[in-house]
């Protein structure tokens, strides 16, 4: 089975007044790369999130964000009341010699340096534990988005080397035809050296049939074929696939490029120029596969 590189995934959760969202995104990349945008109440665990998640995803550009929204209770305000008593003597004293209003002075005392305290409140286990799993059921819709994704490119994927090796078959119909003609103009031009130059027959038609090896495209079927073979079994196993099937892909364009430097056919050339057609294609669709 074989996973896209791109996806995306969402979990959302209440916690009394809070709605917790997390989503995952991703698009193709070589290696991993996370962007971590975590709600400040998961930011301690951030390192320890990064490890869990790296090994999941393993590859392509991730961007994955936590926040809340809502009434939030994050901070407390407190009363210096010690402080507050001091500069409340200090304003009456000094509203009493004014001959002001003792109460309109004190109600700015609380505007004053550190009389009013906001102190961060600590989140409860039960509400980190809950970002925390919508962060991951993210992670879990995002998988199955990458694995219904992969299976559309695996569909894909099988058609062309389908096509491939329909084309494979073509090639066999000129190959004798191919070969004749070859045998026919050498011989052609041979005759044309009799009357020049003297000819050891057995040696000439020694040098003939290895000159017609040459041409000979069995080996590059052969192992083209195999490699058509490794490749669909490649995606089908469990192991995330991309850099393998790259490789593969590398293999086949070299066998089909060899066919069609020996192919000395217009009309198998014209099927070399499919199959390229056709392998470039799937080369373009690895490159979506994790």
């Amino acid at each position: 089975m074989i996973l896209s590189m791109t996806g995306f995934g969402k979990a959302q959760g209440n916690y009394k007044h809070t709605t917790y969202t997390a989503e995952v995104r991703s698009v193709n990349s070589k290696q991993l790369d996370l962007n971590l945008r975590l709600n400040s109440a998961l930011r301690d665990q951030e390192m320890d999130l990064r490890k869990r998640l790296a090994s999941e995803l393993l590859r392509g550009k991730v961007d994955i964000s936590v926040y809340a929204e809502g009434v939030h209770e994050d901070k407390v305000l407190s009363l210096n009341q010690e402080l507050f008593d001091r500069y409340s003597e200090m304003v009456k004293a000094a509203a009493e010699k004014q001959g002001l209003n003792q109460s309109s002075v004190l109600t700015n005392v609380l505007k004053l340096p550190e009389v009013l305290q906001s102190e961060r409140k600590e989140k409860e286990q039960e509400e980190l534990n809950l970002a925390i799993d919508l962060l991951f059921q993210a992670v879990k819709n995002f998988q199955d988005f990458r694995s219904a994704e992969g299976e559309q490119l695996r569909l894909d994927l099988i058609e062309r080397l389908s096509t491939i090796r329909n084309l494979m078959t073509e090639v066999e119909q000129f190959e004798g035809e191919r070969i004749a003609t070859v045998r026919q103009r050498m011989m052609e031009r041979f005759e044309d050296l009799k009357d020049k130059v003297t000819l050891d027959e057995s040696r000439l038609e020694h040098e003939l049939v290895f000159y017609i090896e040459k041409y000979d495209v069995t080996e590059e079927k052969v192992r083209l074929t195999a490699h058509l073979k490794y490749f669909e079994e490649t995606m089908n196993s469990d192991e995330a696939a991309g850099r393998k099937l790259g490789f593969i892909s590398q293999e086949m364009g070299r066998e089909i490029n060899t066919l069609g430097s020996k192919a000395n056919h217009a009309e198998i050339q014209k099927i070399v120029v499919q199959m390229k057609d056709e392998l470039e294609k799937i080369k373009e669709q690895v490159l979506n596969v994790l």
